[in-house]
């Protein structure tokens, strides 16, 4: 399987709290719902079209456990083509605490996270799916495990919140693979990681 992940973030490179008032709040963040109708019909298209193509989901715990209060248990959720792709596919979550999900067809990952991502992108399969999961995700980049990465780049600027990217980090080179944008100014940005970036060099 192909690991992919799909992160919804600001201009300014924010990603937490984009969605209903009970989403992430942590660490006094007040701006939330920001990527709330922000994208036009061919943007939630495009985010449900990956949804529906996914072999399966991985998830960090806090986002699994948003999903599951939402997607997973509001019936009128469950019932969207997504809800039904999120209920039909298997979920894993990477996570030391979590020992009950109550999510059906769920599989909480301990021990060596890296053997068993590498475990299940070897089984055939298309994608294994990546949504939110900022902290996972750049441990995935990190580890190199990551084979395509989207952007939703909503036209805002919010000044504080959890950055997908940290002020400091690993550095990373990215193929262009698809951008798109649409008639509310959302941009779609597909990406491979292509090692490391090329600097000029020093005196």
């Amino acid at each position: 399987m192909k690991l992919t992940t799909m992160t919804q973030v600001t201009i300014d490179g924010v990603m937490q709290g984009n969605g209903a008032a009970p989403d992430d709040r942590r660490n006094g963040f007040e701006r939330g719902g920001w990527a709330r109708r922000k994208g036009d019909d061919e943007t939630r298209t495009f985010i449900t079209q990956t949804y529906q193509r996914a072999e399966a989901f991985l998830f960090g715990r806090h986002t699994y456990e948003l999903f599951a209060g939402s997607w997973g248990s509001i019936d009128q959720m469950r019932a969207h083509p997504i809800g039904v792709a999120l209920n039909e596919a298997p979920k894993y979550v990477a996570s030391t605490t979590l020992t009950a999900p109550g999510w059906e067809d769920t599989t909480v990952l301990r021990g060596d996270l890296a053997a068993a991502i590498i475990e299940l992108k070897a089984k055939p399969g298309g994608e294994l799916q990546v949504h939110g999961s900022g902290v996972l995700t750049r441990w995935l980049l990190e580890n190199d495990l990551v084979d395509e990465m989207t952007l939703i780049v909503i036209p805002v600027i919010l000044g504080q919140g959890a950055r997908l990217f940290p002020e400091t980090g690993p550095d990373l080179a990215l193929d262009l693979v698809e951008s798109r944008v649409d008639s509310k100014g959302v941009t779609i940005q597909v990406y491979r990681p292509a090692g490391r970036p090329q600097y000029a060099p020093t005196a």
